[in-house]
């Protein structure tokens, strides 16, 4: 990684017209204007710190953030309990040993501390032409706040193979997570994550994913619990035909933030891409972050892309920032799109409702489910679809309460 030379010293006031860009330029400094150009490094020092100026820390509580600027010491902040998983956690990964680093590359400190605080990967593989019918539920509990923990898990669906993977987080620490992802030609993967932590928990995690020939990833980011919450899913669809659909939920109480820094690259041809993140806030400080970015590769030729992300805001000093991105490099394209909406509730809709003899208290619960659970839907496992349902109706109850 190269680290960029300094900015130039403020000029000194004069009456000619003064072009800051031009400055800049001069100096050889170029601000990382997209998400493909951030630098890489293994090597947590050649990020150094974040001052919260940068483009993929400018909206994060740096400042609550330091534990997971160097690597763990004892690393015991969480526990993992592998459950019907077991049967598919192959020999741990050193680094260098593929598939971990496949794919992988860290972008910013966090994901380098987590890489070099896990001398051994988890390794998670699915046997080729196997069908998983029931999702493998991996549980990862925290042991207390002050507590530290880094990993990187790998998740490897081989040809042909089908499987549902949940990785659902309990408890509190402070947690610095990778998760690399590979479907391999003509697999079908799912990977969940859920985080239900304790208010004071803080959980950064980097998911990057690499989605081969004929392939289909669907991700998914359900966010209710944790004081700092940052999840980034990096997919690139790489080989051609391959599928990839990204969707997330969160429910940002107050004082809680919640963020996903999304990256969809379409790389091969005739990929599609659909990314769907949805989030609701309430309480004085609640605050979601969402960064999409779409990338459609000059090889992408036959894409179709979209991606979009709806906030609900529902009380007064909530906040939802939303930034939508998208980069063409070919012009032979099947579509390609994103939205962006954030807002509070349709007074029309609830009007309607009471008209009809419905209470404004359960109006507005009517309106919040109907805006969230779409995502939920998306899943296509029941018994999570009921519990995650429940999740919203807690937070609903909390605001009425």
């Amino acid at each position: 990684m190269t680290a960029p030379t300094t900015a130039p010293a403020e000029a000194q006031h004069t009456n000619a017209h003064v072009d800051p860009a031009a400055q800049v330029f001069a100096t050889g400094f170029v601000p990382v204007q997209t998400r493909s150009e951030r630098p890489h490094s293994f090597e947590p020092a050649d990020f150094g710190a974040p001052s919260g100026r940068e483009v993929n820390w400018k909206h994060t509580p740096v400042a609550r953030l330091t534990s997971l600027f160097a690597v763990a010491g004892e690393n015991d902040g969480v526990s993992y309990d592998f459950g019907s998983a077991e049967q598919y956690v192959s020999d741990p990964l050193a680094a260098g040993t593929a598939p971990r680093g496949d794919f992988f590359r860290p972008e910013d400190i966090v994901s380098a501390v987590a890489w070099q605080g896990s001398p051994q990967a988890t390794h998670i593989r699915i046997p080729s032409e196997v069908e998983v019918a029931e999702p493998l539920l991996v549980t990862i509990t925290g042991h207390g706040a002050e507590r530290r923990a880094d990993a990187h898990i790998v998740i490897e669906a081989m040809p042909h193979s089908s499987a549902t993977v949940v990785l659902q987080h309990t408890g509190s620490a402070q947690y610095a997570q990778n998760v690399e992802i590979i479907a391999r030609d003509g697999s079908k993967l799912t990977v969940i994550s859920l985080q239900q932590w304790q208010d004071d928990a803080v959980h950064m995690a980097s998911h990057q994913a690499r989605v081969d020939a004929d392939a289909t990833l669907k991700h998914f980011v359900f966010t209710f619990g944790g004081g700092v919450v940052r999840v980034n899913p990096n997919i690139e669809l790489a080989g051609t035909g391959s599928e990839g659909y990204l969707n997330g939920l969160s429910y940002a109480d107050a004082g809680q933030h919640f963020e996903s820094q999304v990256f969809l690259h379409h790389k091969g041809a005739h990929t599609t891409g659909d990314v769907l993140y949805k989030g609701a806030l309430q309480g004085a400080g609640a605050h979601s972050v969402w960064i999409g970015d779409v990338l459609i590769g000059p090889d992408a030729t036959g894409t179709d892309s979209y991606e979009a992300n709806r906030n609900l805001v529902l009380t007064e000093g909530a906040r939802a920032d939303s930034i939508p991105n998208l980069e063409i490099q070919t012009g032979d394209i099947q579509g390609a799109g994103h939205a962006s909406a954030t807002g509070r509730f349709d007074d029309e809709q609830l009007f309607y409702l009471q008209a009809r003899g419905i209470t404004e208290e359960e109006a507005r619960r009517l309106v919040v489910l109907g805006f969230l659970t779409d995502i939920v839907q998306r899943l296509g496992i029941p018994a999570l679809e009921a519990e995650l349902l429940a999740a919203i109706e807690a937070e609903l109850a909390a605001v009425t309460a």
